[in-house]
């Protein structure tokens, strides 16, 4: 079973509203259309990390914790 990573503010309470730099390493199948349109798929992640958490509310980076459920 996988945990959901949620994140909370000490600072201001916020639950719900953050800002995220995640790096993120994939490798996709492109398929084109004979239009030129884009459909990805097939999409696998390689590698994945979360740079930075900031409280969209208060601006906060420092007081923001992870909770898992």
């Amino acid at each position: 079973m996988n945990e959901t990573i949620r994140y909370r503010c000490n600072a201001c309470g916020n639950l719900t509203r953050f800002d995220v730099v995640r790096f993120q390493r994939t490798t996709e199948f492109h398929h084109f259309t004979t239009a030129g349109k884009l459909n990805v798929e097939d999409q696998k992640v390689l590698e994945e990390s979360i740079e930075s958490v900031a409280c969209r509310w208060c601006e906060s980076g420092v007081d923001v914790v992870e909770m898992r459920q």
